[in-house]
């Protein structure tokens, strides 16, 4: 059992008896699904995105998750507005850059969010997190054209850099904080034929880090619960439309001592 496994299931036992407040900025595909996502996992969603209530919602969330999907100009404004509340508070900040490396208004946007707000985690595919490093990174649409193993030694440095926790997904996950280095196993070949997955992942990721102070246990122990949901998922699911409402069961179900016996985290 590794370092994190007790403390997976401890996280998700303290989900679901605070049932924490996660404000989540995010985009219109989908909102639906992560907000089922949190529900399930037992925490307590709000999707609000509007110029003139982000500050006030943010103000009493317990983590803020910023996702860059379908952006607008003003839905920019919005998640700075909210970002800046939440870093007045020391509220976990989860930032998911979707499509960074696509286009310029998508890694611009998502460079501003992390030099104008606290961030405290990113959760992205291995493209979108290499670029936001110092190197060109090719993405396809939102999709990663880079393996988990080649942005690995440029997430280390970018995590010290900028001094916040990235959580890269992908066939194995990779989280670090600049210094320590861990993989998660589990998921699903089924997982990336639904969209909005990889977004779920990121509002877990907040959920965990509403109730776990550290950031680099919150990420770990999030994408062990969600890929331990996503192998339950895929057992009776027949293609990508059973499975996603087998995923939705399946963080419901999974108990914190499933977790605990489950969880694949490993010091890498």
């Amino acid at each position: 059992m590794s370092v994190f496994s007790e403390k997976a299931g401890n996280n998700l036992e303290a989900v679901r008896s605070t049932k924490p407040l996660i404000h989540n900025i995010t985009n219109f595909v989908v909102m639906n699904f992560t907000a089922n996502a949190l529900l399930a996992a037992g925490a307590s969603p709000v999707m609000a995105h509007a110029i003139n209530e982000v500050e006030d919602m943010a103000s009493f969330a317990a983590a803020l998750v910023l996702n860059i999907g379908t952006l607008s100009n003003e839905w920019v404004e919005s998640m700075i507005r909210a970002g800046k509340t939440a870093t007045g508070l020391n509220t976990p900040i989860i930032l998911d850059p979707v499509g960074a490396g696509a286009t310029p208004l998508r890694t611009q946007s998502a460079k501003r969010i992390i030099e104008e707000t606290g961030v405290s985690i990113i959760r992205g595919n291995a493209s979108e997190i290499l670029s936001l490093g110092h190197q060109e990174s090719l993405t396809k649409g939102v999709d990663a054209m880079h393996t988990v193993e080649e942005a690995a030694a440029t997430a280390k440095k970018l995590a010290a850099e900028l001094g916040v926790t990235l959580a890269i997904t992908g066939k194995t996950d990779l989280v670090t904080d600049g210094e320590l280095v861990f993989s998660i196993e589990g998921g699903d070949t089924l997982m990336p034929t639904v969209t909005g997955t990889g977004c779920a992942a990121s509002a877990l990721v907040g959920a965990f880090a509403a109730v776990d102070e550290d950031m680099l246990s919150a990420a770990a122990t999030a994408l062990a619960f969600f890929g331990l949901a996503g192998e339950k998922a895929a057992r009776s699911a027949k293609g990508p439309g059973s499975f996603m409402v087998a995923l939705i069961d399946a963080l419901y179900t999974i108990t914190p001592h499933e977790l605990r016996a489950g969880a694949r985290i490993v010091e890498a």
